[in-house]
């Protein structure tokens, strides 16, 4: 059996590995367009912030060693230019020796990436302006920041490429501003948990510019003027364009194969494509989403990673099936780490599925260990099957071990009540006796007994203020005085049972404190003496964060230029 693979890195080099343990007589060939048949692109940008330092680090493995391990014929700076089902051969081009020839294959696979989305826009060819996907672009970035100096760089795009990539910037002492047009960063998180990403952001000195419009590019004195649709240009001696990516697929679209989204390649669940023998894995296929079981693109390095091995599992008589992918991700934003996995609860909502949401601000370990910190958790799941939908935290140590969990717990097809029953490691270092996660499931227990009535941040602007209910902040004094959502009243929880005959138990009351959990005391309070009572969900450090952030956006939209400094 010949087995013919076009493209490395993940999906590839992973199926070219499993085959040859596998078989050890299959023929396997590897043709790589670009100088490295394996490489870490997650860490492209660390490289360029001198957080990895030495180039080879990033060459997982040499298509030397790659043949010596497996014995596969690894040939990179070859591109393959055709692919001819009918005859099952490639096309490919030397791209050292400009020779072509034909490749003859029994089974294909595609593993052939995504590409930086490039906007058909004026002054995308300039020479200031990059785009980042290989290690070829790593270096070319590199060496400019290397030989110019450059003092500023203007990011066109917000999601993990485009935030670690600043924080890269940053660290070499640049001045970095992100502008996009969506109005907040890493879409895979809900607006008020982006709050959070911001805020960090531009604590670290990164400038903002949400909501704008990219028009073109113009070099203009030692830089790129970055043109924007209303606004005057935003200068930088460099430009980054980090807006997306898009399957690299033309070879696929050529040779007949069903596309789907976006161009994508679409796949069963045992990677094959819509001509025989021809397999796809990566960032260029379509595949389902585990949450929703809808058609989706989502490129991540485990998922290509499986897909591969699927590949290989089945090419070589097995029948592996790949289940779908769930979007767990987690990126590091300087000193804050960010997760998610499933989908967010506005994702949710246009998928048509009714959902509610719990958010809780625990600690990473012990309370009384020293160095514990806040994390803030969003937890998804659907109203009366409470079934587990997503998850999103923002914090610091601690919030990947939990994303993993909970990814798990999706996967497996926990209720999200049935979280208050994980068995989680516990050690005042690393954990709470009541694990975050276990927290979570207990107010989502809460919600399922009827002990626990919220109301959530989109409400507040609802909430009536003619006194027809009651509005009670029962944080302390000092709290309140530092500030309060508007029309609210302050009766502290450890005051609250001695001060009821001045709350009028006619009307509901709406409760709120800094985390959530006194406000629940609260809640428990009244509701145990008469009252109908609703828990703020998230407290007014997340409501805080969210205005604040909200503020800083709107302000800075009326601002012109000044907009950028007014998110910093």
């Amino acid at each position: 059996m010949k087995v013919v693979i076009i493209g490395g890195v993940a999906g590839g080099a992973t199926a070219a590995a499993r085959i040859r343990r596998l078989d050890e007589q299959a023929q396997i060939v590897v043709f790589e367009r670009s100088g490295y048949i394996s490489y870490a692109n997650c860490g492209l940008p660390y490289y360029i912030g001198d957080v990895i330092t030495d180039p080879e680090e990033l060459t997982l493995q040499t298509p030397e060693n790659f043949f010596r391990r497996f014995r596969v014929d690894m040939k990179v700076h070859h591109e393959v230019t055709a692919i001819r089902p009918d005859k099952k051969t490639v096309s490919v081009r030397d791209l050292v020796t400009g020779k072509e020839f034909e490749e003859s294959y029994d089974k294909l696979i595609l593993s052939p990436g995504a590409k930086p989305a490039q906007p058909r826009l004026p002054g995308t060819d300039v020479d200031k302006l990059f785009t980042l996907r290989t290690v070829e672009d790593t270096f070319r970035i590199k060496e400019y920041i290397n030989r110019n100096h450059p003092r500023s760089a203007v990011i066109a795009g917000g999601g993990f490429i485009g935030l670690e990539l600043a924080e890269n910037l940053r660290e070499l002492g640049m001045e970095v501003t992100i502008v996009q047009r969506p109005g907040q960063l890493m879409n895979p998180f809900d607006r008020d948990m982006a709050s959070f990403i911001h805020g960090t952001m531009r604590r670290h000195g990164v400038k903002l510019m949400l909501g704008y419009t990219v028009e073109g590019f113009e070099e203009k004195g030692n830089g790129v003027d970055v043109l924007l649709k209303g606004e005057p240009p935003l200068h930088g001696d460099m430009v980054i364009l980090a807006i997306g990516v898009v399957p690299d697929t033309r070879l696929a679209k050529e040779a007949g194969l069903e596309l789907g989204i976006k161009g994508s390649i679409v796949v069963n669940d045992r990677m094959e494509t819509s001509v025989p023998d021809i397999y796809a894995a990566g960032d260029a296929v379509q595949v389902k989403h585990f949450v929703t079981g809808a058609d989706t693109l989502i490129s991540l390095a485990g998922p290509a990673n499986k897909q591969g091995r699927i590949i290989a599992d089945n090419i070589c008589g097995g029948d592996s099936r790949y289940l779908g992918s769930q979007g767990s991700s987690v990126i590091k934003v300087f000193d804050m780490t960010a997760a998610v996995t499933g989908i967010n609860e506005t994702n949710a909502g246009k998928a048509g599925l009714k959902t509610d949401t719990v958010i809780l601000s625990p600690m990473s370990h012990a309370g009384y260990y020293p160095g514990g910190r806040v994390m803030t958790m969003k937890v998804v799941f659907e109203k009366e099957t409470y079934r587990l939908l997503g998850a999103q935290i923002v914090g610091y140590e601690g919030v990947d071990k939990r994303i993993d969990v909970l990814a798990a717990a999706i996967h497996a097809g926990m209720k999200a009540t049935e979280l208050k029953d994980l068995d989680l490691a516990y050690a005042p270092p690393y954990s709470s006796a009541k694990d975050p996660v276990n927290m979570a499931g207990f107010m989502i227990d809460n919600i399922a007994e009827g002990m626990l009535k919220q109301w959530h941040l989109q409400d507040e602007a609802k909430l009536p203020r003619d006194g027809s209910v009651t509005l009670l902040d029962v944080r302390t004094a000092g709290e309140y005085a530092g500030g309060h959502m508007e029309g609210f009243r302050n009766i502290p929880v450890d005051e609250l049972r001695e001060r009821l005959e001045e709350i009028d138990s006619d009307k509901p009351v709406y409760v709120i404190c800094q985390s959530g959990l006194r406000s629940y005391i609260a809640v428990r309070i009244l509701e145990g003496s008469g009252f109908t009572a609703y828990n703020f969900s998230g407290g007014f450090r997340l409501y805080d964060a969210v205005m604040n952030d909200r503020r800083l956006v709107e302000t800075a939209a009326d601002c012109g230029m000044d907009k950028a400094e007014a998110s910093v």
